[in-house]
């Protein structure tokens, strides 16, 4: 058996609306569920409280505008702060694993924050990478896994560049689905080119499509790349029966997943089919982490976990076609993919839907052989037209490139031609 901390927010407060798929009784069934069958009584399980995330460990992660407080609740820091409490308690060494139970989720929230995407405002999962990394030093190795419906592509935008992090995101074709992006062709920027591994696949996946990723896919990857931590983004919106996406999961495939990859961390992301699917989902999920018998944990409603033979051979091909990008990333020529200037510089427009936002961004990394590279975004958008400047360092920074980032914020302040001009640095201190 495996001791596991369950941190619980069901967050009461906090709704996009009173009938929204994203409300609180995503979680109280899930409770009421957990404690019907015991398991908080099972010596193997223990529940913590969270806690307020403080300024200093989400702007580490975001740069949000106007300002943090214009557009986050207490509901968003406690759930932030639950991610952080659940790192804690393995990093300590009080219990082996952890898992995240919380909401408001938050793996469609990029760098730059304007408002919400698909739910989310703050990303979570980023926010304990980094501190993680807080803590243990910015040589740490993190994977991310995201078996979430829908691509992470907030997660995807904050480690784009981050070598430190590799990050697996396993969800419905983006073709099918919100927010159209996770493509195989996304592999990551200059300086992590390659740990950015997306699989795309088709609507009706089910229990043999989803284990054969994870066979065949994620843990090959994570027994080369060797991380010290991985984290399970766990999506439950592949569930046969959830309302809004088009896969057909099981709880017993969710626990069987878990069991495969063996996560150090487990945070909530989606789920939408708050009674039907996530109570016993949540219930396989804790029994697996816990290294418990889960084999009769099963949902009230039949017929999901099955697919096609079609549908079978398409996730083979994509399992290959993912594989071989993986063992051929370091035969690939960066001067052809990201340019021989001094920066490689990509324009994109983004759509926040939930709130109806649109934002437009310029985002430009220098093209360093001694670190990941400083970054310089321009962002505006619908609410905030005069534009904002963001200088970032990344975790190791090379004197180069602290020097120069640091000379082009003090321009930009000196310029003045920005509503603001943010620095980020999450580990050298602008002097």
């Amino acid at each position: 058996m495996t001791q596991v901390g369950l941190v619980f927010f069901p967050a009461f407060d906090w709704a996009i609306s009173p009938d929204h798929p994203e409300r609180q009784e995503r979680l109280l069934y899930t409770r009421d569920q957990i404690q019907e069958e015991g398991l908080f009584d099972h010596p193997s399980i223990r529940e913590y409280r969270p806690r307020l995330a403080t300024d200093e460990e989400i702007l580490r992660t975001h740069v949000v505008i106007p300002s943090l407080d214009s557009k986050i609740t207490e509901s968003h820091r406690i759930a932030a702060g639950g991610t952080i409490v659940a790192a804690d308690l393995v990093i300590d060494g009080l219990i082996e694993r952890s898992f995240a139970l919380l909401r408001p989720p938050g793996h469609h929230a990029n760098r730059i924050v304007h408002g919400s995407r698909g739910f989310c405002v703050l990303n979570n999962e980023a926010i304990m990478v980094d501190h993680l990394r807080s803590r243990l030093g910015p040589d740490l190795k993190v994977a991310i896994v995201d078996t979430d419906a829908h691509h992470a592509d907030g997660t995807q935008d904050i480690f784009y560049n981050d070598p430190g992090v590799l990050h697996i995101s396993l969800h419905q074709d983006g073709r099918t689905l919100y927010p159209g992006t996770g493509f195989v062709s996304e592999r990551g920027g200059p300086g992590a080119y390659g740990q950015t591994v997306n699989i795309p696949l088709p609507p009706g996946t089910g229990d043999e499509g989803m284990l054969m990723v994870m066979e065949r896919v994620v843990l090959p990857i994570l027994q080369e790349w060797k991380p010290d931590y991985v984290i399970n983004a766990a999506g439950q919106d592949n569930h046969f029966s959830d309302p809004i996406t088009n896969m057909s999961f099981s709880a017993q495939g969710y626990a069987q997943l878990t069991e495969l990859l063996g996560p150090d961390l487990v945070v909530l992301e989606g789920g939408y089919s708050i009674e039907g699917a996530l109570p016993y989902i949540n219930v396989g999920l804790l029994l697996a982490l816990a290294g418990l018998d889960y084999s009769k944990v099963e949902e009230p409603y039949k017929g999901g976990g099955r697919q096609s033979r079609a549908i079978s051979q398409d996730v083979a091909r994509v399992c290959g076609e993912v594989m071989e990008l993986w063992q051929k990333r370091s035969e690939v020529d960066l001067v052809q993919v990201f340019g021989e200037g001094d920066f490689f510089e990509r324009h994109r427009q983004i759509y926040y839907d939930t709130d109806n936002i649109h934002e437009a961004q310029q985002d430009c990394v220098r093209l360093c052989t001694d670190c990941p590279g400083w970054r310089m975004i321009y962002t505006s958008s619908s609410r905030n037209r005069q534009p904002v400047a963001v200088v970032l360092l990344p975790w190791k920074p090379c004197r180069r490139c602290q020097r120069e980032a640091k000379a082009q914020h003090a321009y930009l302040v000196d310029e003045g031609s920005f509503e603001q001009v943010v620095w980020q640095s999450p580990a050298v201190k602008l002097g």
